[in-house]
């Protein structure tokens, strides 16, 4: 990666020597705590091209008035030659509007940085394990899966741009009743492929086609050897086959939308290994679980069938939680939370950070996991931040109308339907164009809408825009003559140069969709630079009269597609050459 400091990280340097300069003076003590300083684009443009709040941040460690000490700031800076302008605005902002060369610096940086443009050591290698999809393994990845793939996986390309080392795990619920369910079924299609009639699909199985070539291949595996013996005989075989078969297809169905992991973790096996009751045995010798019987259902009266029963409970209502919650079933069976902590301890153990992307429907349950896990890894030496990203449901529209699915007969709308119908790069990037924890609609029609509505194609029509331009320009762009660009040019730039501050704050805050957005308004600001061609032909990128002119336009609309592709990239969708 070529050594270059981008333009953020080298202003927000100069600001830092300021604060020496001001501390070898005595105007700031020694120990002055920098870290909530910033520098960052003004929210209203016209204040200038950058603004920190360092005199607001400092005024009270300096004893001093925050207009007092930003003055003391604005003295320093006015001497740097790279600043044109520093005014002090409110109770103590200060306004940089720097030189116009420093835009063009900016260019060549993003020349010379290519496809590494927005990097950042910021994560300084730290390991981030994230927990996506974790589907259960009982039928092929449907739209209701999609959202959080995609989220999750465009979160692990972001961090791995601001420096961090990612692991990509997904978590097989292969220990619950659902996958005893799922053998049955499979069990069912299995003596239909021996030639039985098997009827109706009963009620309780999963009722779906996709069984079918399960059963199939477990008839060419066993012949008859199971189709007429008790259940006891088969269930734990074909729950391990169906699993593996479902895995497979799951694998294959994430595949299309580009999506890989690194790590599928099964909870039969954690199970198998004992770490449930690892982690009960060290959270009852810290105090944090506890023998207790739970409240009767809030109610008139508790239901008949309710008895008071004993069971291992977590001390979650020391963390918020509205009462304590169980970690083992009366039966004896670990409850989706018990097993849930144990996994968590088991992933904390070999990551610096933990994220968990879960649909909304799980909100309940987030206060609790992370007490738990908070309890373990802190107990055990070591704290482990844990964050748990909520994702909304997708509601699938075709021509603005809702596509009805039925889970009785098994028909539901797949992933891979989707993908093969409108292509991964719009699937990705439209999951991508809210925020995850807002209601999302995906109107088939609209995703590949030739409009400026669709953002998806409004962002690859600005890049197949400039790829035209480059090929059809029959010169090379070059950055001898940056100085013929003008104010309104170099605005473009402006906008472009935010990618590297934009990639650290959405690593920083794990919001991938931050990308899109920024994408979308870079999208939009160089539809406005080609349109203003149309209008005046002097502001055409091709000049035919003006060479030099024409080459430092076209090294321009070169290093903002670059910047777009870098972002594409983090966002795991490939950037259009033509349209």
């Amino acid at each position: 990666m070529a050594e270059m400091q981008t333009l953020h990280a080298a202003f927000a340097a100069r600001i830092d020597a300021v604060l020496d300069a001001l501390e070898m003076e005595g105007s700031l003590p020694a120990d002055a705590a920098r870290g909530n300083v910033t520098v960052e684009p003004p929210r209203d443009p016209s204040h200038g091209d950058l603004a920190t709040n360092a005199a607001m941040v400092l005024a009270k460690q300096a004893k001093s008035n925050p207009r007092a000490l930003a003055e003391k700031i604005v003295e320093h800076l006015q001497r740097d030659p790279a600043i044109a302008e520093a005014e002090i605005a409110g109770p103590g902002f200060i306004n940089l509007r720097l030189e116009s060369d420093v835009w063009r610096r900016e260019i060549q940086a993003i020349a010379s940085l290519g496809a590494d443009y927005g990097r950042s050591d910021m994560g300084k290698g730290l390991t981030v394990n994230v927990e996506y999809v974790s589907a259960n393994p009982t039928g092929p990845m449907h739209m209701g899966h999609c959202r959080g793939a995609v989220v999750g996986d465009a979160l692990c390309g972001l961090l791995e741009w601001a420096g961090y080392r990612v692991t990509r795990e997904y978590y097989v619920n292969d220990a619950g009743g659902q996958v005893d369910v799922l053998a049955r079924s499979a069990h069912l299609r299995y003596q239909e492929a021996l030639g039985e009639d098997i009827g109706e699909i009963p009620e309780g199985l999963y009722p779906g086609d996709y069984l079918k070539p399960v059963g199939e291949r477990l008839a060419q595996e066993f012949g008859p050897a199971y189709r007429d013996g008790d259940e006891s005989e088969w269930l734990a075989l074909f729950r391990q086959r169906s699993v593996a078969a479902m895995m497979e297809m799951i694998r294959e169905d994430l595949s299309l939308l580009g999506i890989h992991h690194d790590l599928f973790s099964s909870e039969a096996e954690l199970q198998a290994a004992k770490k449930p009751e690892a982690a009960e045995a060290w959270l009852r010798e810290h105090g944090f679980v506890y023998d207790g019987v739970l409240e009767a259902p809030k109610g008139k009266a508790p239901p008949e069938d309710w008895e008071p029963v004993e069971l291992p409970l977590f001390r979650s209502t020391e963390f918020g939680d509205d009462q304590d919650r169980p970690i083992k079933k009366s039966n004896g069976a670990w409850t989706y939370f018990g097993a849930d902590l144990a996994y968590h301890f088991q992933k904390a153990e070999k990551a610096d950070a933990l994220i968990d992307i879960w649909g909304a429907d799980h909100a309940g349950t987030v206060k609790r996991i992370k007490a738990a896990v908070a309890a373990l890894t802190k107990g055990a030496g070591r704290n482990v931040p844990f964050d748990v990203k909520l994702v909304q449901m997708v509601k699938l529209l075709r021509d603005g109308e809702p596509v009805k699915m039925s889970k009785r007969s098994g028909t539901f709308v797949t992933l891979a339907d989707v993908v093969n119908e409108v292509g991964k790069d719009v699937v990705r990037f439209t999951m991508l164009t809210r925020k995850p924890d807002a209601q999302m609609e995906f109107d088939f029609a609209k995703v590949v809408e030739a409009s400026k509505d669709n953002p998806v194609f409004y962002l690859q029509y600005a890049h197949a825009r400039m790829r035209s331009t480059l090929r059809k320009a029959g010169v090379e762009p070059d950055d001898a003559h940056l100085d013929r660009l003008d104010d309104s040019e170099l605005a473009l730039v402006r906008e472009a140069a935010q990618f590297p501050r934009v990639v650290e704050a959405a690593a920083k805050a794990r919001e991938p969709h931050r990308i899109a957005f920024f994408l979308g308004d870079l999208a939009a600001a160089f539809h406005s630079f080609w349109n203003a061609g149309n209008d005046d032909p002097s502001k055409r990128i091709i000049q035919d009269s003006d060479p030099e002119l024409t080459a430092a336009r076209l090294f321009l609309v070169a290093q903002v597609g670059q910047v777009i592709r870098n972002g594409l990239a983090i966002l795991g969708v490939e950037a259009v050459e033509e349209m």
